[in-house]
């Protein structure tokens, strides 16, 4: 999948590309995510072991400074921590790990958008996810690595930033949600 920036499609697995454009196409070109109201192959739930959350929270702090790191290279202003973000894209890092997908969107055929407005958030700019990567470095490295993704994290119009990781059986999973 795709980043995604104002309704579009970027992902990570370093074949994956953000969301940072409107539905239907994808920044660098690639297929955008299942489009609402096509199934999408999902299976069974599955449950996963305790996690450190101290772990969790310093992945997501370390994604946060790298992505400011990134910016200050192009000039771009720091983006900052917001929480409702963070929740936003915990939950989305979560429920991919659950359901077993890996999409912008969910197999209920809810859009980054979509699940941002039913968590009353009307500032989402875009979204990058990814799998599997063992850490913030590798993370970053692969979405930096990709253009769609690396569009969103130097896109100097957002200014908020929501980090989620759910460390488990088949993952790491990680979201980015990019706020104007």
């Amino acid at each position: 999948t795709a980043p995604v920036t104002s309704p579009a499609a970027p992902t990570t697995a370093p074949s994956q590309a953000p969301i940072t454009t409107k539905p239907g196409k994808s920044a660098n070109g690639n297929k955008p995510a299942t489009p609402p109201g096509q199934a999408s192959k999902t299976k069974a739930p599955k449950t996963t072991a305790p996690v450190d959350v101290s772990a969790v929270t310093a992945a997501e702090t370390e994604v946060l400074k790298l992505v400011n790191d990134e910016r200050a290279k192009v000039g771009c202003s720091p983006v900052a921590a917001n929480s409702a973000l963070s929740d936003l894209a915990q939950a989305f890092s979560e429920d991919m790990a659950a359901r077993d997908f890996f999409d912008h969107t969910d197999p209920s055929g809810l859009s980054p958008w979509d699940r941002a407005a039913k968590a009353g958030i009307t500032s989402l700019g875009g979204e990058n996810i990814a799998r599997g990567q063992a850490d913030a470095a590798a993370v970053m490295e692969a979405w930096m690595n990709s253009p769609g993704h690396r569009a969103n994290i130097l896109n100097c119009d957002f200014k908020t930033l929501g980090v989620g990781v759910h460390l488990g059986t088949g993952g790491p999973w990680w979201t980015q949600d990019f706020g104007y």
